[in-house]
């Protein structure tokens, strides 16, 4: 049976207001209901779930430039956000979510602009081999969320400015920055932030074979959302522990970067505490691996079972 579809078009540009709508929508959407939501920040640098935000970004530049810190539920690496950037969200229960039909409707769309592009790895969107787009993943229970960029005339100068790339992570890319690896779409068509948007819409119902019910943004704005707002704007959600956080060790897996703070308690023998930073697709093995190493022997790892993240930090320690 097809899915209904609905998308949402958003009209506010603060961060933390668009991941709480963002975050409703995984939390309590309606089973039979594919959303797309098509979204915009302001000047706003987001980091994945895991990830250090002092290390992936100059936070205080930021911020006092007027821009926007922001984490959002997912895992991977850290993007910059202007009005020149278009993110999209398609949040889907898990019977109809489809990572390649998602995909297909963000290369859909640009195909009416002339511009023919591939999915690489697992999550990029790429244009004649530079990247415009970044994607995440998230599972929650029964819903799946899928969400990314899109780079139509971002502040290149701006990026490059405020996000900190790890020369590991331009390495394993073989460029030399980051400016080198990706496009704004604007510098080969004639496409800007907002006139994609109808044809995102029309990709939408073309390759889910269904018309799209648009639902108001302004609707979704619930005091329940604005609770959630407040609590992904707070300094202990956007910067909590990471400010006493001194990595010891780090390291580039075949899954992301790894970064760990770990205190070890001699007298005792364990690993009193451990701290792990990561730009890995799949936040939930990270905070599984933290849980599994507290408290461990220093002298015997512990078994992590099928934990893939495990089983690499693991070497890092034993």
């Amino acid at each position: 049976m097809k899915p209904q579809i609905q998308i949402i078009i958003g009209n506010q540009y603060n961060p933390h207001l668009n991941l709480a709508v963002e975050s409703s929508l995984l939390d309590e959407g309606n089973p039979e209901v594919v959303t797309m939501f098509l979204w915009k920040n302001q000047q706003t640098v987001v980091y994945g779930y895991n990830q250090n935000p002092f290390t992936e970004c100059n936070v205080e530049l930021l911020l006092s430039e007027g821009g926007h810190a922001a984490r959002r539920r997912t895992g991977g690496g850290a993007v910059y956000h202007d009005l020149g950037n278009l993110n999209f969200s398609f949040v889907a229960n898990k019977k109809h979510y489809d990572v390649a039909k998602q995909m297909n409707v963000i290369k859909t769309a640009l195909k009416y602009f002339g511009l023919e592009t591939e999915v690489s790895g697992r999550n990029d969107i790429l244009f004649e081999g530079r990247k415009f787009s970044g994607n995440a993943f998230g599972i929650y229970k029964d819903r799946r969320l899928h969400h990314g960029t899109i780079l139509i005339k971002t502040d290149g100068e701006k990026l490059a400015k405020y996000l900190k790339v790890n020369p590991a992570k331009l390495q394993k890319h073989g460029v030399k920055s980051v400016a080198s690896r990706i496009i704004n779409l604007s510098e080969v068509a004639d496409i800007t932030s907002d006139s994609i948007i109808p044809y995102l819409t029309k990709a939408f119902e073309e390759v889910y074979e269904a018309k799209a019910e648009v639902v108001d943004f302004n609707s979704l704005l619930t005091d329940k959302v604005l609770k959630t707002r407040n609590l992904f704007a707070s300094d202990e959600y956007l910067f909590g522990k990471w400010r006493n956080f001194h990595a010891k060790k780090s390291a580039q897996f075949a899954w992301g970067l790894v970064e760990l703070d770990m205190h070890v308690n001699e007298e005792k023998g364990i690993i009193e505490s451990i701290s792990i930073a990561s730009d890995g697709l799949e936040p939930e093995l990270i905070e599984e691996t933290e849980h599994i190493l507290t408290g461990a022997s220093i002298k015997k790892a512990p078994d992590c079972g099928e934990n893939v993240v495990a089983k690499d930090i693991l070497t890092l320690i034993y």
